[in-house]
């Protein structure tokens, strides 16, 4: 029989490894799924379906558990994932336009809160790995939503548009409402994991991340406060992001190493991002 002093020892080395800290099941595999390129000019949107890009948290349900893209599981609550089917759902957590920070903060709670939960939906847009093409995924979004009969589990609005000058209409009322653009899904592709032209994503801003390497101080009204933040892109050239940050974030700005999410408008000659604002600190999903 192994002495005391050695299950001390070997309970202390796992805590120092981490191993103790969490649950095993708290983290699930990464699930494969499909990730969008960006529309082109020229390409026809008359072979695709339409649907608004909505800034959420993607979240996708495997028949049995509800997990983060990073096959972290989401602390739903059971009654809002009651009556799901038992097959694999991607879709996004969603409140509304514009509401990403405050659902971020419901969604990852480890004790989920029943009423803040009553405003959350879950809008689903890909049957991951299911057969048939995407005109027949679709089909099977919305009778797999209303045989579930829940408010909360909505299939994404999915419409054909004829040409650019449609698509075009259909983008500006979407971005003029708040949204944050369109996705467009190729109707006759079948299920792919990974990035293709199959999904494509229409935005009026380019965004990317970088990890944050310095303070820069403010002047003027922002004196003692956030100026800027000096952040590392991931070919190693450095930028400075000046514009975006609330007073809250200018007074406690995301740390130095974190990863944050910024908009840019194009390149520069150099191939830096031009007029990068910040968006938000990367969430751990």
């Amino acid at each position: 029989m192994r002495s005391m002093s050695t299950w001390v020892h070997r309970f202390a080395s796992l805590l120092v490894a981490g191993l103790l800290l969490a649950p095993l099941a708290s983290v699930a595999e990464s699930p494969a799924l499909a990730h969008a390129e960006t529309y082109r000019a020229g390409i026809d949107p008359a072979g695709y379906w339409v649907s608004e890009k909505l800034d959420g948290v993607r979240a996708v349900w495997d028949g049995a558990q509800m997990h983060f893209r990073s096959g972290r599981l989401i602390a739903a609550p059971a009654w809002f994932t009651q009556g799901f089917p038992a097959r694999a759902l991607d879709g996004e957590l969603w409140i509304g336009r514009g509401q990403f920070e405050r659902l971020s903060g419901i969604v990852r709670r480890e004790m989920p809160d029943d009423a803040e939960w009553g405003q959350v939906r879950y809008m689903l847009f890909e049957l991951p790995g299911a057969e048939g093409d995407f005109s027949e995924r679709v089909t099977a979004m919305r009778e797999i939503a209303a045989k579930a009969g829940l408010p909360w589990l909505q299939a994404v609005e999915q419409l054909r548009v004829n040409d650019q000058a449609a698509l075009q209409r259909r983008f500006d009322e979407v971005v003029k409402g708040g949204g944050e653009g369109l996705m467009l899904h190729r109707a006759d592709a079948l299920y792919r994991a990974g990035r293709s032209d199959d999904l494509l994503k229409l935005k009026p801003w380019d965004d990317a991340e970088a990890v944050v390497v310095a303070h820069l101080p403010g002047k003027g009204k922002y004196a003692g406060k956030l100026g800027a933040l000096l952040v590392e892109l991931p070919d190693g050239r450095r930028l400075r992001i000046g514009s975006g940050f609330n007073d809250v974030q200018r007074t406690d700005p995301p740390a130095i190493g974190a990863t944050i999410t910024y908009r840019y408008r194009g390149q520069t000659a150099k191939g830096l991002p031009r007029f990068a604002t910040f968006l938000r600190l990367r969430e751990a999903f």
